[in-house]
């Protein structure tokens, strides 16, 4: 099954970034997930995203924070798709991230979620591989379903017990 790089700036963006492999897992989609610094360890980082394609990996997840340049340089080297997750911070609470990731120049382009949206970029990065797996694409379509059945079970839930009662048990 083609694989998806995983991979972040600190290994303070595990808690965030553990997300894309959490429903990864649960679609049955093989990934890799490491922790490589593109500013304090260039060397590291330039050698992982030109064999990242030797690897099979199909797509890159790159999570980054501040400056961010980690999805954009992963883009810049690996020629398949690479999907930004801007992280939270505490200066500008991922603001800057966003805008560094989602601003990239003309033909270096990153699919960039929300700040700390892990968990759409291993939904985004399933769907662009189900693109030629079938099987996925199911399963894709089974998660779908899955949490249409979760909504639909509160919605039932709060018009049965009223929306006190409902606030609750939250």
């Amino acid at each position: 099954m083609a694989k998806v790089g995983i991979v972040m700036g600190s290994d303070s963006d595990m808690k965030i970034m553990s997300k894309a492999a959490d429903v990864l897992e649960e679609l049955g989609v093989e990934y890799e997930m490491t922790v490589i610094s593109a500013h304090r360890m260039p060397d590291v980082f330039f050698d992982y995203a030109k064999s990242a394609e030797n690897k099979d990996y199909k797509v890159i997840i790159a999570g980054a924070g501040m400056a961010a340049h980690l999805p954009g340089m992963c883009a810049a080297i690996f020629p398949m798709p690479v999907i930004g997750v801007p992280m939270s911070s505490k200066n500008l609470e991922g603001v800057d991230a966003l805008y560094s990731i989602v601003q990239m120049p003309p033909g270096i382009p990153v699919a960039t979620v929300a700040i700390d949206g892990a968990k759409n970029a291993g939904i985004l990065a399933a769907k662009i591989l189900a693109t030629s797996d079938a099987a996925l694409l199911d399963r894709l379509k089974d998660y779908a379903k899955g949490m249409k059945d979760a909504v639909q079970k509160k919605s039932d839930k709060l018009a049965k017990v009223g929306y006190k009662q409902y606030i609750k048990e939250l």
